[in-house]
C-alpha cells in the first residue's frame, strides 16, 4: 500500500501525517504522546541535543542554548547561535533538524517506502529563496522525494475532508510566524482557490513580542533598576528570552482561563539588577489586557481578509463560513472578533493545530511522485482496450464523487458486442452495455482511495474475448483542488530595446492559476565569448513595481557566463529562448536555450544568486533604518507635490522605521520592519499610478534642476542641446501611458551621469559618500580594503584609479546603481 506523508513545517509547532489513499493518521511523540512538536533545539554544555518538547522545555533553565522561531529566517544568511554548539547554525540547518525528528515518528516501512512522497508546506507568503531554502532543509534531513505546498491550500483540503458542502469559504491560517488567508469555492468537492493573501510577519510570536514590549518590559524597568533598553543589550538576553518563555506560557493559558499570571521565580532567573537585587517576574495578565494588545494587529488582519476577498472580486456577505486555523486561532475571543468584524460565521472543524499537517498528507497523494518536476496526476485518462478492435475509454480517473463517467471509443468494433465492468473490491457490477462509440458507462466507487475494476467484453454470441488491459483503478479523493493562483507576480528585468530602459518582462502575474508553464523570447544586448568571465544576467524579480524595479523583492540573478561553454559566441542580438515553469507551489524553474551555441542552461546549475541575496537580519537594521529613509524621502516629495490622504500613513510608517535603534540586536523585528519598508514601496507604487503626470512631472522638473545645478557654467553648447532636445521628448510623452517617457527619463539620467562621470570633483564625492554607508556592503573585507585604496588615490590625486575604485564599491554595494553596476547590468533585450 503506498503512503503519502504531509509535514507542516511551522514556526512554533510542527506536525507531520501519513495518508494511505482512505484514511489520514497524526503521529505522535513518542515521550510525549503530542500531535505537534515544538520547532525547538537545545544543546547542553556536553554537547548533547535534544529537540522538539524536551528542548522547548529548556528555555527556563538555559535559555542561551535554545533555538527557535529560526522558520522566519528560512532563505537568509542570519546565524542561528547556540553557544554550546561553538559555532552558529544555519536556519536550514535547524529546520533539518525538526524535520528529522518528525520523520522519525513514523513506522519503518513508510520511511523506507519508495512509493509515495512527501510534501513540506510554506506560508503563501514565502519568496522563491524560502522556498529553495526548505526544499535544502528537507534535502540535509535525508528525506527522499519531497514537493512543497502552500499552507492554505493545505488547510483548505483538511477542510474539505472535514465537511464537504458547496460554497464560498475562507481559511484564516494565522501560525507562529505568517497569517495565510485563503478565499475558496467548493462544487461537488471540486475546490478553486479563489485568492490568498496575509502578512509575511504577523503570528503568534509578534502577539507575544506586544505582551512584552507593554506589559513585561514596563514592569521590570519599574521593579529594577535595567538600562533604559535592556532588550537591545546583550548582557540581558537570558532575561529577554526567559521572559519571552513566560510571556508565551500566560498567552496560551488565556485561551482556557480568564486571567494568566507572567511567572518567573528569582531561582529561575538567576540574575540581579544593576543594584544586586534578584530579578523575578510575577504579573497578572487578563484576557482584556491581551486583547488591547493585539487589537492592531486583529485589525490589520481583517483588513487583510478585505483585501484578498476584494482580489476575488468578493464580499463577506458572499461567504458561508471561515474556518480557523493555527495555534493563536484557539483563542476564541480572537475568532470572535474578527468573525464579527467580518461577519461571517466561524468555523472550527477542523484541528486547527494539525490541519495543516492533514491537509499536506492528502495533496502529496495528488501528486505524480514518478514525475521529475512533481507534477499533479491527471485527472483524466484514456485506455487502449483492445488494440486490434480499436477500443479504447476515456475516463475520469480521480473525483471526489461518488461515481465517475467512462466514455467507449470503437470504430471498427460490432456493435453486438456488449461489455461490463464489475468492482473487485464490493461486487458492484455495470452490466452489460452495449460497445458502441460515445456509449457511457457510470462506475460507482464505493470507498475512499483506490477503487479496483475488473473489464469483461462479449462478442454477439455470449462468449468471453480476454481483453489485452482488463484493469481499470480509479481513485475516490478526499477533494480535489482544481486552481491555485499564484501568490506573486515574477518578471525578468530586461532592456525595453537597446539603449532603453529596464522594464519587468512578467513570467507569471499574481492570481495566475498554477502550474503555470511558457516561453519567452529575448535577445542578447552584449556579446559573450566562451571562457571570458562576464557573463549575461537574467535578473528575477517578485513584484508588480513597474517604476523602480528596484522597488520590487530581487530573487537573484541567473547567470549564463563565458566559463559555462566550451566554444563559440554569443553576439548582440542572438535570439535567447526562456522556457519556463511555475509549480503549485509557486517555485520557478528555467531552461534558457541559446541556439547560436546550441546551448541549453538549466536554473538549478546556474541560478547563483540565492546566496548572494541572502541577507543577515542579525546585522541588517542600519541598511533597513537607510532605506526606510530614503523612502521616506521619495513619500515626503510625493506629499508636498500630490494631495492622497494615503500618504500620511505610509509616512507614519516609514518615519516609525526610520527611528529604530541603530544598536538592535532583535532579527525578528529587522526582518518584521523590512517588510514594512516593502509594503510601503508598493504602496507608493499604487499612488503613483493613481497621480501619474503629477509624479512624472516631478521626476523631470527634478533632473532638469539637477543639470542646471551641476552643468550651469561649464556645460558645452553640444551638450546642453542634446540634453534639451531630450527633455523636449520626455514633456511631449508625459500624458501618455506609455514606457516611452520612462525611456527618456533613463536617457536623461545616464546622460546626467555620464557627464558628471567626467567631473573629478564628482568621483570624490560618490566616493565618499559611499564609504560613508559601510553597512549597505555584502563583503566586508572588500569594502575595506577598497576604501583604504580610495583614500589613498585621493591623496595621491589619481582620479583615474578613483574611479576603478568607486566601479569595483558599487559593485558589491546592495541595491546598487543600475547605471553604476557592472557585473549584474541588464543585458537582455525583450524579444
Amino acid at each position: 500500500m503506498k503512503h503519502f506523508i504531509g509535514i507542516d513545517l511551522g514556526t512554533t509547532n510542527s506536525a507531520i501525517c501519513s495518508y494511505d489513499g482512505e484514511k489520514t493518521h497524526i503521529y505522535q511523540s513518542p515521550r510525549e504522546l503530542s500531535e505537534v512538536t515544538p520547532s525547538a533545539i537545545y544543546i547542553n554544555k556536553r554537547g548533547v541535543k535534544y529537540l522538539g518538547q524536551e528542548a522547548y522545555k529548556m528555555l527556563l533553565n538555559d535559555p542561551e542554548n535554545v533555538a527557535v522561531r529560526f522558520k522566519r529566517f528560512m532563505g537568509t544568511n542570519t546565524p542561528i547561535n547556540i553557544p554550546n554548539l561553538g559555532h552558529p547554525m544555519s536556519p536550514e540547518e535547524c529546520s533539518a533538524e525538526i524535520l528529522k525528528v518528525l520523520f522519525n515518528y513514523l513506522p519503518e516501512e513508510l520511511r523506507d517506502s519508495l512509493d509515495g512522497g512527501t510534501v513540506i508546506t510554506v506560508p503563501a507568503a514565502f519568496n522563491q529563496m524560502q522556498k529553495e531554502a526548505t526544499l535544502q532543509a528537507a534535502n540535509m534531513a535525508g528525506i527522499g522525494k519531497v514537493a512543497l505546498m502552500q499552507e492554505p491550500v493545505a488547510a483548505i483540503m483538511s477542510v474539505m475532508k472535514a465537511r464537504t458542502e458547496d460554497g464560498i469559504f475562507i481559511v484564516y491560517d494565522l501560525g507562529g510566524g505568517t497569517l495565510d488567508i485563503a478565499v475558496a469555492e467548493s462544487i461537488n468537492g471540486h475546490v478553486s482557490l479563489l485568492s490568498h493573501g496575509g502578512i509575511a510577519m504577523c503570528g503568534g510570536r509578534d502577539f507575544d513580542r506586544a505582551i512584552l514590549e507593554y506589559v513585561v518590559y514596563p514592569w521590570l524597568l519599574q521593579n529594577f533598576k535595567l538600562p533604559d533598553t535592556f532588550w537591545n543589550d546583550t548582557a540581558y538576553g537570558r532575561l529577554v528570552r526567559m521572559s519571552a518563555y513566560a510571556a508565551e506560557s500566560a498567552k496560551i493559558k488565556l485561551s482556557s482561563d480568564d486571567q494568566a499570571i507572567i511567572n518567573v521565580m528569582e531561582e529561575e532567573m538567576r540574575m540581579q539588577d544593576q543594584e544586586g537585587k534578584d530579578i523575578y517576574l510575577n504579573i497578572i495578565l487578563t484576557r482584556e489586557r491581551y486583547d488591547e494588545l493585539v487589537a492592531a494587529q486583529v485589525e490589520e488582519s481583517v483588513k487583510a481578509v478585505y483585501e484578498t476577498l476584494e482580489k476575488a472580486g468578493l464580499q463577506p456577505d458572499d461567504v458561508a463560513r471561515i474556518v480557523f486555523v493555527g495555534g493563536p486561532t484557539c483563542y476564541r475571543p480572537m475568532r470572535e472578533k474578527i468573525s464579527s468584524a467580518l461577519g461571517i460565521p466561524a468555523n472550527t472543524d477542523v484541528n486547527p493545530m494539525t490541519a495543516v499537517a492533514e491537509g499536506a498528507a492528502l495533496f502529496a497523494e495528488s501528486i505524480d511522485w514518478t514525475s521529475q518536476e512533481h507534477a499533479r496526476k491527471n485527472v483524466k485518462e484514456t485506455l487502449e482496450v483492445q488494440e486490434d478492435v480499436n477500443l479504447q475509454f476515456d475516463y475520469i480517473a480521480r473525483t471526489p464523487d461518488i461515481k465517475t463517467k467512462l466514455i467507449m471509443h470503437s470504430a471498427s468494433l460490432n456493435e453486438n458486442y456488449e461489455l461490463q465492468i464489475d468492482s473487485v473490491e464490493s461486487g458492484w457490477s455495470s452490466g452489460r452495455v452495449k460497445v458502441k462509440e460515445g456509449n457511457m458507462v457510470e462506475l460507482l466507487l464505493s470507498k475512499q482511495g483506490e477503487n479496483n475494476f475488473k473489464i469483461f467484453l462479449f462478442n454477439e454470441h455470449g462468449q468471453n474475448i480476454p481483453c489485452e488491459i482488463d484493469k481499470i483503478t480509479i481513485t475516490r479523493t478526499a477533494a480535489t483542488v482544481d486552481s491555485i493562483p499564484a501568490s506573486y507576480s515574477v518578471g525578468i528585468e530586461v532592456l525595453d530595446k537597446v539603449g532603453g530602459s529596464s522594464v519587468l518582462d512578467y513570467l507569471v502575474h499574481s492570481g495566475d492559476m498554477l502550474p503555470k508553464k511558457g516561453i519567452k523570447h529575448f535577445k542578447a544586448a552584449s556579446t559573450l565569448k566562451a571562457g571570458d568571465p562576464s557573463a549575461l544576467n537574467f535578473k528575477i524579480w517578485e513584484g508588480d513595481i513597474s517604476m523602480p524595479i528596484t522597488d520590487n523583492r530581487l530573487v537573484g540573478v541567473m547567470k549564463i557566463s563565458g566559463t559555462d561553454f566550451d566554444e563559440g559566441v554569443i553576439y548582440a542580438g542572438a535570439d535567447i529562448d526562456v522556457n519556463y515553469q511555475m509549480s503549485d507551489d509557486g517555485n520557478i524553474r528555467l531552461e534558457i536555450s541559446i541556439p547560436s551555441i546550441r546551448s541549453s542552461f538549466n536554473s538549478a546549475k546556474n541560478f547563483y544568486s540565492r546566496q548572494e541575496g541572502q541577507k543577515d537580519y542579525s546585522e541588517l537594521p542600519q541598511t533597513i533604518i537607510f532605506d526606510a529613509k530614503s523612502t521616506k524621502e521619495r513619500a515626503d516629495e510625493m506629499a508636498a507635490h500630490i494631495e492622497d490622504p494615503e500618504l500620511d500613513g505610509i509616512r507614519n510608517t516609514l518615519e516609525e522605521t526610520s527611528n529604530l535603534p541603530a544598536g538592535l540586536v532583535d532579527p525578528e523585528k529587522a526582518k518584521e520592519a523590512e517588510e514594512k519598508v516593502l509594503r510601503a514601496k508598493r504602496e507608493l507604487a499604487s499612488i503613483r499610478k493613481k497621480h501619474l503626470y503629477e509624479i512624472r512631472k516631478i521626476e523631470l522638473d527634478k533632473a532638469i534642476d539637477l543639470f542646471n545645478t551641476c552643468f550651469q557654467k561649464d556645460v558645452s553648447p553640444l551638450e546642453k542641446s542634446s540634453f534639451d532636445n531630450l527633455v523636449a521628448s520626455a514633456q511631449r510623452m508625459l500624458q501618455r501611458d506609455t514606457q516611452e517617457f520612462e525611456d527618456y527619463m533613463f536617457e536623461i539620467r545616464t546622460k546626467i551621469f555620464s557627464m558628471l562621470w567626467k567631473r573629478d570633483w564628482f568621483v570624490v564625492t560618490r566616493f565618499k559618500s559611499l564609504i560613508s554607508t559601510p553597512f549597505l556592503f555584502i563583503d566586508k573585507v572588500k569594502f575595506q580594503e577598497l576604501a583604504h585604496k580610495g583614500q589613498e588615490a585621493i591623496e595621491m590625486d589619481q582620479i583615474q584609479q578613483l574611479r576603478q575604485i568607486v566601479f569595483e564599491l558599487e559593485d558589491i554595494r546592495q541595491g546598487g546603481s543600475s547605471i553604476m553596476e557592472e557585473s549584474d547590468i541588464t543585458n537582455i533585450v525583450r524579444g
